[in-house]
């Protein structure tokens, strides 16, 4: 058993932060709640965590129903953005904190302490005090912080969201190892798409206060339940319908608008009977592809992205023609927004 929600809101007045939210977390599981700001996605967090009281609904952890609990009496560890280390402690005296403060013995605390110290990689680094140890690290001591009491749910709120690009993405990797080591129930709240992506079992998306679509990262990526999850997870090029580049492709709607991911956008050097002309705007280098902005004859702009194999088949040049089509889009019934 892991994480239940039952129709839970929370309202400040005639704002509904959560509004009618119903979501079940299977137990070891790793799941992101992704969203943009004023999504929601924090405050359900906060209210699981019990640092705030539902306005309606019940929620339950491992079976029990803790919607009036206490947070301690949740048994759950709880990791901040900005680590909410203590300053005058060392590494060791913050990580066994939880457990000093519940009276467990001291070769209790000795022991998970240094069991600790390796799990999250700071081994020989115990002495030290958070101000000698870089922000990746001090995020690591944060999680092994909550870890020490073995709690039942593990919730972080934007885990690494002050930390630099590089340093991010590699405790991303280090906290899916971490996971499959520990398995604890592990919820943690993003706005990156690409962590929620890289690290998650599942993703629940949030906007507005509701819940737009929950599965895995496969799922909702190529199987969006909305415009709003197909614009919010990924690049993508919002047309109209009308636009050329649907012309004899069989992608009809009756929609307004129609979704196509730049990987769907295929480029060719010679028209055929399924093709639009199209100008090279600008190439973008981006490592492992190319991005390519490209101008149709109707003045509609293009992003495509190519593989570098493909590019450099392609051999493509500035202010060049190309003829261009799609490979597969997608529309929906309602009208979305960020």
């Amino acid at each position: 058993m892991g994480i239940s929600v039952e129709n839970v809101s929370k309202h400040y007045g005639s704002f509904h932060a959560v509004d009618q939210v119903s979501l079940t977390i299977k137990s070891g599981s790793l799941v992101a709640l992704l969203g943009p700001s004023g999504s929601g996605k924090s405050t359900l967090l906060r209210l699981i965590a019990g640092l705030e009281t539902p306005s309606s609904g019940r929620i339950f952890i491992t079976g029990q129903d803790a919607t009036n609990k206490s947070v301690q009496d949740r048994n759950i560890g709880f990791v901040f953005q900005h680590y909410a280390l203590f300053k005058h402690m060392t590494v060791r005296q913050n990580i066994g904190f939880g457990l000093d403060i519940r009276k467990a013995s001291k070769l209790r605390v000795k022991g998970r302490v240094e069991e600790l110290l390796e799990l999250v990689q700071l081994k020989g680094l115990g002495d030290r005090y958070p101000s000698q140890l870089s922000g990746g690290q001090r995020q690591r001591v944060a999680l092994a912080r909550a870890l020490a009491v073995e709690p039942q749910v593990l919730l972080l709120d934007e885990p690494f969201g002050a930390l630099d690009a590089k340093v991010r993405k590699d405790l991303r990797a280090w906290l899916r190892r971490l996971h499959d080591e520990v398995h604890v129930t592990t919820v943690f709240v993003t706005h990156d798409q690409e962590e929620a992506m890289e690290v998650a079992d599942e993703i629940v998306v949030m906007n507005k206060g509701k819940i737009e679509q929950i599965g895995t990262p496969a799922e909702i990526y190529d199987h969006p339940a909305s415009a709003f999850v197909m614009s919010f997870i990924g690049p993508v090029n919002v047309l109209p319908s009308t636009s050329q580049i649907f012309e004899g492709n069989g992608f009809e709607s009756t929609q307004p608008e129609i979704f196509l991911r730049p990987h769907d956008i295929v480029i060719q050097r010679e028209a055929n009977g399924t093709t639009v002309a199209a100008r090279v705007d600008r190439l973008i280098h981006l490592g492992w592809e190319i991005q390519v902005e490209l101008v149709l004859d109707d003045g509609q702009v293009l992003t495509a992205h190519l593989s570098r194999e493909r590019f450099d088949a392609l051999k493509l040049e500035p202010q060049e023609q190309v003829f261009v089509k799609p490979k597969d889009a997608k529309s929906f019934p309602l009208y979305y927004s960020i």
